[in-house]
């Protein structure tokens, strides 16, 4: 195990993709197996300080930054310990990006696509992630069977999906060396959105490994990983559509969902079903035109769409797919198709150009970009899109809407060019905030809360839930030291 304690060689394990300032640690702790982090949350449990894991830091909401205590860099467990038709064990610290190209190589699939790949299968967990794919594949929850995890004392704890499911409002586990816990799951039933990654989560009949499952490094240290594999795709139909009209976009994109979900009730596979919608602004076009010239001009928006295909099935699906654009006026003339795997990486690229394109910019303003990652219920997603387009454009500030228009879960970035509409934006996000919450939606869909969101977590859920939710984080932490400023203030604790 390597130990480090000069400031030099924390400095880039002290910041994240939020730029959260401030980060500090006493120690840098890098371990190889799970033995030697017990080894360390036992100490740091006597001794009562605090502990952040740190995965690849590519998170948005400043979980991984310490401010104190310890720091545990999870970056030597990066063994792939089994792949085969079903499933696959690895540990913690692998990279998204060297599992995926693993499965593939089997011809494998594992569906969550989270937008940034250098992430950790670890920080995928911790934050149960989502992104793209998550309209017909769900988020990673769906995907893990089982955990190892180190808790607070340095006791281990295995959880299997299936095995332990709470009763009478509590759930009880044994750890390796035969101690048992018992907590008491929250009371609250999550919001009716297709994602959302606030707070612990808790559902009837919870199975206690979902507890663990974007939980955000503070209830235990997740050090190995099985995960469900599906079968490779054969083929796939991608398209990037270009609309005039905005109401034609809204109504396109609530007929390809509807009939991907009776696809899905029917089993059929020669229907529409799409794996991803995803939505871009006439702003979010300017900015990518700029990497992009061939994007058409004069555009109320675009949608990206890919379904996946047979040889079987192919021409009959990309019938359909037209005569849906056709029947909704899409400029299908200017719109891009392809079913080859080189284009398809050219539109992905048209995607990740977009939050480039804004980093570029807000980087020239030397500000920080306000982004949302609220999502609302099916009937309330056309509301809030209006209210984000009426507020914003009233403001007068530069922003740009995509994301993940099938999930009704749409990031709206906004770029103040000075301090005075840094002031305005950050009062714009607090009043989109609240109107999520009054729709009965999320504040946090996929980012997770860490330490930027926390104040709104009990904006969303109120004290008495809070509550709820730290009396469970004392379960299984009752000294408080794992991710400590996570999710909840330190004066909660």
């Amino acid at each position: 195990m390597i130990i480090k304690t000069q400031a030099d060689k924390l400095l880039n394990y002290l910041t994240d993709a939020s730029n959260l300032p401030g980060g500090h640690a006493e120690k840098l702790f890098v371990p190889e197996s799970a033995a030697e982090i017990a080894e360390i949350l036992k100490e740091a449990n006597e001794k009562k300080f605090s502990v952040t894991v740190s995965g690849a830091r590519t998170g948005t909401v400043g979980g991984a930054i310490p401010f104190g205590g310890v720091l545990i860099s999870m970056d030597k467990l990066n063994r792939i310990k089994e792949i085969n038709n079903d499933f696959a064990v690895v540990e913690s610290g692998v990279l998204l990006t060297d599992f995926q190209k693993a499965v593939d190589a089997k011809n494998l699939f594992y569906p969550p696509d989270p937008t940034e790949w250098s992430c950790q299968i670890g920080g995928t967990v911790a934050t149960n992630a989502s992104g793209a794919r998550s309209f017909k594949y769900g988020a990673t929850r769906k995907y893990v069977e089982r955990l190892e995890v180190v808790l607070s004392s340095g006791e281990l704890l295995n959880l299997r999906r299936g095995e332990n499911f709470a009763k009478d409002g509590f759930v009880e586990l044994e750890t390796k060396n035969g101690n048992k816990i018992k907590a008491k799951v929250p009371t609250y039933l999550q919001p009716k959105t297709r994602k959302n990654t606030s707070g612990y989560f808790s559902t009837e009949n919870l199975d206690a490994i979902d507890l663990f499952i974007g939980s955000e490094g503070t209830l235990g240290v997740i050090t190995e990983i099985e995960l469900t594999l599906l079968p490779k795709p054969q083929g796939f139909l991608s398209g990037i559509v270009f609309f005039e009209d905005e109401k034609d976009l809204l109504n396109f994109v609530n007929k390809a969902r509807e009939i991907s979900f009776e696809t899905r009730q029917n089993q059929s596979a020669k229907l529409i079903d799409a794996s991803l919608l995803e939505y871009f602004d006439e702003n979010s076009l300017k900015f990518i035109s700029e990497k992009f010239p061939e994007t058409p001009e004069n555009m109320a928006g675009a949608i990206f769409f890919e379904q996946e295909t047979t040889e079987e099935n192919e021409d009959v699906l990309f019938e359909q797919w037209n005569n849906l654009l056709e029947k909704y006026n899409a400029d299908v003339e200017q719109s891009w198709f392809t079913t080859t795997e080189q284009d398809l990486i050219k539109m992905r690229d048209f995607r990740h150009a977009l939050p480039v394109s804004v980093n570029e910019r807000i980087v020239r303003y030397k500000q920080k970009k306000v982004g949302t990652d609220m999502a609302v219920p099916d009937e309330k997603f056309a509301s809030f899109l209006k209210f984000y387009k009426q507020k914003l454009n009233t403001s007068g500030l530069d922003y740009v809407i995509f994301g993940h228009i099938g999930d009704n879960h749409l990031h709206a970035n906004i770029l103040p060019k000075d301090e005075t509409e840094a002031r305005k934006a950050k009062h714009l996000y607090g009043r989109f905030i609240a109107q999520a919450v009054m729709l009965g939606g999320t504040i946090s869909a996929e980012h997770g809360i860490g330490k930027l969101k926390r104040h709104y977590l009990y904006v969303m859920y109120g004290e008495r839930f809070l509550s709820e939710m730290i009396r469970l984080k004392r379960a299984f932490d009752p000294n408080g030291i794992l991710g400590r400023g996570n999710m909840f203030d330190e004066r909660f604790l």
